[in-house]
């Protein structure tokens, strides 16, 4: 079954390639901007390589990031199952990394080679009967790799990847009922023979040597914890191995290994000097002693990573610094080290959240120069530290990208296109928006904004307007959110504009400065000015009720010059909620609103008709407006047209319903949308699933999307005809394109904006195998032979999602945000830069892969 599921992917990979011959190289056309993810939640799944590159799991991908540019390289894309442990395999000369281990929950090890600039799969590990936990590998004998892997068959298994022999198991070594957590790999002082330790849930540190035939034998187990050992970790210093562990009893082990000399024995017949206990093994006729170097003590909870400051070369020779990182679920890193006089290991740097309702970190890394440290906690967001270069001993927060740590679900910019709206299964609604540096490099998006963060998954969401939307989850109830003071402000710093321009579109006068949630509450309070000030130490003691005894933590309002760390995210950037909406009956699924920004649809999930029915909302008052009923199952997707004249449906139901906007009655009593065409089971051309719909820029045709692999335009949806007509012969829309077939379903579409240069349409379809396909399309070509479809891109295997595109969504404009605003600024050059950005367009997408991505489309190059 592993292997069915293994080939699945390249599979579609495979079929979505070869599909459509007359595509052009992806390259020039599409560019990724932009991709916000997080790390998975699992201890083992960040890894900081010697060349200064993140490697991270996320989902079913490997992210390549870069610190220094805040940005993802590119995303590797192979396991079919969760990505739970990432290893960077060190060169012993410190030089950067050429080859990269990954272990997932599909059972598999794949070993990622760089060629070319840029990591293929190189190899593939295949055994293990569960979710492999942990990885490692060392360099032995010139190319080849020894690797290690855990995993949750209880065995940890040793493999020899080498070009002529690929993946070779040499040895499997069982545990029974016992899980080992993390593994580690070195080779013995003065010698070539590699160590193996494993740490596990029976609170002992195992260490197994390689024999002469290449079997791993036991050395000894190694007791001390008092709980599951959760990380082992290795480093060489002085002809000597240290090795660190650190367990769920709160404390980290230090141990050093080191080979006994002729001294050794001459000092062993000293009765009376004290020395501290010592372990033997033998290997080759040499003997190895093992003794207790320190117990470090200062975590308050679990200890889940350790990590050492990698080695460096100075004058020639390699230097091994003393110091250890660690990171524990109290919400805190240390970073431990020996005093210079004693050689007592103590404290040096602790950095962590303070309060806050998250738990703590899984992992943690060290810059390779020992620089910047960083943590990955229980929801995958990456913390980072930088040390500060003007304060000895002093670290700040430093900016680090960030993203949903579930499905993302929907996605919508902003009217101007300035940034971003998602909503994902993460249950938090979050807003991406480019930061303009003072030193003007390269603008780099992050999430400067969580307007949500709820009890219920998140399942859609609509803008209403510049600052305000409305987003509905797994409850029956619709959230009306506007934007407080302190988010326009710092938007505008973090952009780069004019925050009184800002605050002037806006009401600024009855704006709150922020929002809090009640510590057991799901609606966002606004807090004003009056709120902020602080009470006095009398009034603290003074409770005038329970409830005051219990202080929900409060909004702080910030200056911001660059994206807040997570721990503000979380506290200190949501947005007030202005309204509820209540009417449906189920969970909600989808929402739109109209380019006036005057009414919003809403529908639920349904199975019967009366529930089916779309709700229409007024926008400036908030009140029902009128319920359509035509399907009988969910409505999947709507739609309003760019002239806010028509409103389309698409349904599980296999059925569109297209409704028009009525003119304006005196007497108000006349409903505002009436149905104007729809299919039925004898004219539907999609025999599955409608996933989604779009609308021409010009509202003339709009597009379905099923799971029927078809992609169909639909129309002339013209209203000037069809208002002077009876009334009793509704409009007959037809298809009037090709039926395209995409190779898998469809699960995504979405119009751009602009038109091509030809004036023919340009469609962005996303599959659910994770690629996003684009055509143009002319309608003066229609026939049965396709000859109207041009396919004109798509994502390669890196820029694809790994699962299901959830949402596309084209850049209301064209340009890239943030660099397309030299007009505003008064630049002297603007004229030539907007231009040239205008022959660039932006797509963002939504996938079940837990990633938001935008991306670069060149116009010219289609």
């Amino acid at each position: 079954m592993r292997n069915v599921k293994c080939g699945q992917f390249f599979h579609n990979y495979i079929l979505c390639n070869t599909r459509t011959p007359d595509f052009k190289m992806a390259a020039p056309i599409i560019e990724t901007c932009h991709v916000a993810c997080c790390a998975n939640r699992t201890p083992n799944v960040v890894s900081w390589g010697r060349g200064g590159t993140v490697a991270f799991g996320t989902c079913h991908s490997v992210a390549l990031y870069d610190p220094l540019e805040k940005r993802v390289l590119t995303l590797l894309n192979g396991h079919t199952g969760r990505v739970n442990a990432v290893k960077w395999i060190h060169k012993p000369d410190c030089a950067p990394e050429s080859h990269l281990l990954s272990g997932g929950s599909d059972n598999c090890v794949i070993l990622w080679e760089a060629q070319v600039g840029k990591y293929v799969q190189s190899l593939v590990c295949k055994g293990h009967t569960g979710s492999v936990c942990a990885v490692d590998g060392i360099y032995v004998e010139g190319s080849n790799i020894l690797v290690a892997t855990a995993a949750s068959d209880s065995t940890v298994r040793l493999w020899l990847c080498s070009e002529a022999k690929g993946a070779e198991c040499l040895h499997t070594l069982s545990f029974g009922s016992s899980f080992m957590m993390d593994v580690s790999l070195a080779l013995l002082p003065g010698s070539r023979v590699p160590i193996l330790a494993c740490g596990g849930d029976n609170s002992q540190v195992h260490l197994y040597v390689q024999s002469s035939g290449q079997q791993m034998q036991k050395a000894m187990s190694l007791q001390g914890h008092e709980d599951w050992v959760r990380g082992v970790a290795w480093t060489s210093r002085s002809g000597e191995l240290l090795l660190a562990s650190c367990s769920q009893d709160c404390l980290i082990r230090v141990w050093k290994l080191r080979a006994k000399s002729r001294m050794d024995a001459r000092a062993e017949d000293d009765h009376d000097a004290i020395r501290m206990k010592e372990d033997i093994f033998e290997v080759m006729e040499r003997e190895f002693a093992v003794s207790l170097e320190t117990v470090l003590a200062g975590h308050e909870n679990w200890v889940y990573g350790l990590h050492w400051q990698p080695p460096t070369y100075k004058g020639g020779e390699l230097q091994q610094p003393l110091s250890l990182l660690s990171a524990s679920m109290d919400k805190t890193m240390i970073i431990w080290a020996p005093e210079e006089g004693s050689g007592v290991w103590v404290e040096q740097v602790r950095v962590g959240e303070v309060g806050g309702n998250t738990l703590g970190f899984y992992g943690c890394q060290m810059s390779p120069d020992g620089s910047m440290i960083v943590a990955h906690a229980f929801h995958g967001a990456l913390h980072l530290w930088c040390k500060d270069q003007d304060k000895e001993g002093q670290w700040r927060p430093g900016v680090v990208i960030s993203g949903h740590f579930n499905a993302v679900l929907d996605l919508s910019w902003d009217p101007e296109g300035d940034f971003i709206l998602s909503v994902g299964a993460d249950q938090t609604t979050r807003l991406f928006t480019p930061w303009r540096k003072q030193d003007g490099r390269q603008e780099t998006w992050h999430e400067i904004s969580r307007p949500q963060i709820h009890g219920y998954d998140m399942q859609c969401l609509a803008t209403v307007g510049r600052f305000r939307f409305v987003s509905g989850a797994d409850e029956k109830v619709l959230r009306v959110f506007q934007a407080p003071r302190n988010f326009v402000e710092n938007f505008a710093n973090v952009f780069g504009t004019s925050s009184e321009k800002l605050l002037t579109s806006s009401d600024a006068a009855s704006l709150p400065e922020g929002a809090s949630t009640p510590a057991l509450g799901l609606s966002n309070k606004a807090v004003f000015q009056g709120d902020l000030v602080s009470k006095t130490k009398g009034e603290e003691e003074q409770f005038s009720s329970i409830s005051d005894q219990y202080q929900e933590s409060y909004f702080h309002p910030l200056i911001m010059t660059e994206p807040p760390p997570e721990d503000h995210l979380l506290q200190n950037t949501l947005w007030p909620e202005v309204q509820k909406l209540y009417g449906h009956g189920f969970e909600m699924f989808c929402l739109a609103s109209d380019s006036a920004g005057s009414v919003v649809a809403s529908a639920c999930k349904a199975s019967k008709t009366e529930h089916a029915a779309v709700i229409l909302w007024s926008a400036s008052t908030w009140r029902q407006l009128q319920m359509l009923s035509y399907h009988t199952l969910t409505v999947t997707q709507m739609a309003f047209s760019p002239d806010a004249r028509l409103l389309l449906a698409v349904s599980r139901d296999r059925t569109w319903s297209l409704w028009k906007r009525n003119l304006p009655a005196p007497d108000d009593t006349e409903p505002l949308f009436s149905l104007h065409a729809h299919t039925g089971k004898d004219t539907a051309v999609h025999t599955r699933i409608i996933w989604s719909c779009d609308w021409s820029p010009d509202s003339k045709y709009f597009a379905t999307s099923s799971r029927d692999k078809k992609v169909i335009v639909w129309g002339p949806c013209g209203l000037d005809a069809s208002d002077a007509t009876d009334a009793s012969s509704p409009p007959e829309i037809k298809p009037c394109s090709s039926v395209l077939d995409v190779g898998d379903s469809a699960t995504a579409v979405a119009f751009c904006p602009v038109f091509c240069t030809d004036n023919s349409y340009l469609l962005a379809v996303g599959l659910e195998c994770g690629r996003i396909l684009l055509y143009t399309w002319c309608p003066g070509r229609q026939g049965g032979d396709g000859h109207d479809w041009n396919g004109c891109g798509e994502t390669d295997i890196s820029q694809s999602h790994s699962l299901a595109v959830k949402r596309l969504r084209w850049r209301p404009r064209a340009g890239r945000a943030g660099r397309d605003r030299g007009e505003e600024d008064g630049q002297p050059d603007a004229g030539s830069e907007i231009e040239r950005e205008s022959s660039w367009l932006q797509l963002a997408s939504a996938s079940a892969d837990h990633s938001v991505k935008i991306f670069n489309i060149n116009k010219r190059a289609l």
